[in-house]
């Protein structure tokens, strides 16, 4: 999509492999099970942690890149 001049980002538990395959806009995301979120986090809280992954995502898409790129969410206010 990226070479078609569409911005994508994937947001992924598994960061190595989005790598190594070649995507360009890399979100880490939750665990495997639960990427766009943490379970283990009260409601409230839980939804602020889901809307700091999408913002992140947003912001990615909107970061010109090159290669393979990692974004990370501050995670300090989430556990």
């Amino acid at each position: 999509m990226d070479r078609a001049g569409i911005p994508n980002a994937v947001i992924t538990a598994f960061t190595s492999i989005a790598y190594n395959v070649g995507t360009n806009r890399i979100v880490y995301g939750g665990n495997f099970t639960n990427p766009v979120g943490n379970l283990d986090l009260p409601l409230d809280r839980e939804k602020e942690y889901r809307r700091s992954i999408l913002l992140k995502a947003l912001e990615a898409v909107s970061v010109p890149v090159s290669e393979p790129t990692i974004f990370e969410v501050d995670q300090s206010k989430e556990g």
